[in-house]
């Protein structure tokens, strides 16, 4: 069985095609730059050549390339895009419409000669068989598992910070376990319009699970021989854009926050951490420090064993936490995707003995 697991970041696109009939470190791998940051380089490509931009496609990851729309429309330079495209943006036309992008319909593209056509997708999976191909890798597989950070189609004057943590937290009350974020397609929530788009680009023959980037990571880490020996754990994932903290006692979740990486030290990582065990982190001060948030629903007073993960893991260097950075597998970098397949093969009775064989136990 083949499973191809893509972890999509902020800044990289981390890809596993998972075989079980090969040890897991001779499975093919590649780590490519993240979608959203080809788009980025596309609008600046674009906005220096002073041409106009029609965007076509899906929502997909915003960030880097928001920043470059806003930067290409500064510069007095049109956008368009249609309907699907512009919830790249935002979710609200309306929002994306005051940004000076003009919206059209899906059949009525720009008349420009020059008009540069971008299409938008966080998955293309004709460019991976490509490259798979080209290095001689048949390109065939079995079913998909993607991550992405998904922060939801939040009502008209919302927060998109509270309306993420809503879910993250009506999400983890509803089980209290990591795996309640992993989605078969059928099964996507409405308001997760990201990972709907996602959906909608995979082949519909294939099957699909989807779930959240920093859970990814969370559960993949686990695959970590180490961090699997101790049950109560602390599981950190600092993502390029977004650092989550998930307090574990065996798989059961016993509180988390979620903050953004670029406001995070070594010191404020470390007092958030020990407060987030301890239970006198609050959901109010992480928002107040423009964070998402925090939810305590079990305190300890014991020290857990902390695993850190994530390609800004380095901020917790020298931490007097002392904790552990995973490895599963001996890849740091594929942390997600591990969490991926490990995700899939609890979610698929078919293939859950032959895909758990594969990966052994952590």
């Amino acid at each position: 069985m083949k499973l191809l697991a893509i972890d999509i970041g902020g800044l990289t696109q981390d890809i596993l095609l998972f075989d079980t009939s090969l040890g897991v470190e001779n499975c093919v791998q590649m780590i490519m730059p993240s979608p959203t940051s080809n788009l980025a380089r596309k609008i600046r490509e674009a906005t220096a050549a002073k041409r106009p931009i029609f965007f076509d496609g899906v929502n997909m990851g915003g960030g880097p390339s928001k920043r470059a729309l806003a930067a290409h429309l500064k510069a007095g330079l049109i956008a368009y895009a249609t309907p699907g495209a512009a919830e790249t943006f935002d979710d609200d036309p309306e929002e994306v419409r005051k940004m000076g992008v003009r919206i059209v319909p899906e059949q009525e593209a720009p008349s420009e000669p020059d008009v540069v056509r971008i299409e938008t997708r966080d998955v293309d999976l004709g460019a991976i068989r490509g490259a798979l191909a080209a290095f001689e890798v048949d390109p065939h597989f079995d079913a998909v598992a993607v991550a992405v950070l998904d922060h939801g189609a939040a009502p008209p004057g919302m927060s998109d910070r509270i309306f993420r943590f809503q879910h993250l937290s009506k999400t983890v009350q509803k089980g209290r376990k990591l795996i309640h974020f992993a989605y078969l397609k059928d099964e996507i929530p409405a308001h997760l319009t990201r990972m709907k788009a996602v959906a909608r680009t995979i082949d519909p023959d294939l099957p699909l699970l989807v779930m959240d980037t920093p859970v990814a990571a969370a559960i993949g880490a686990m695959e970590d021989r180490e961090v699997a020996r101790h049950p109560h754990r602390l599981i950190v994932n600092v993502g390029n854009f977004h650092t989550l903290a998930f307090h574990l006692q065996g798989d059961a979740i016993m509180g988390f926050f979620e903050h953004h990486t670029r406001l995070m030290s070594r010191e404020k990582l470390d007092d958030m951490l020990v407060r987030l065990v301890r239970g006198d982190l609050t959901h109010e001060e992480v928002f107040a420090g423009n964070g998402h948030g925090c939810l305590v629903i079990e305190r300890s007073s014991e020290t857990p064993f902390i695993a850190v993960t994530g390609p800004q893991r380095h901020i917790m260097d020298g931490s007097t936490l002392r904790p552990y950075f995973a490895a599963p597998y001996g890849d740091m970098m594929l942390t997600g995707c591990f969490g991926l397949v490990r995700a899939f093969a609890m979610r698929s009775e078919k293939w859950r003995s032959e895909i758990e064989r594969a990966l052994g136990m952590p």
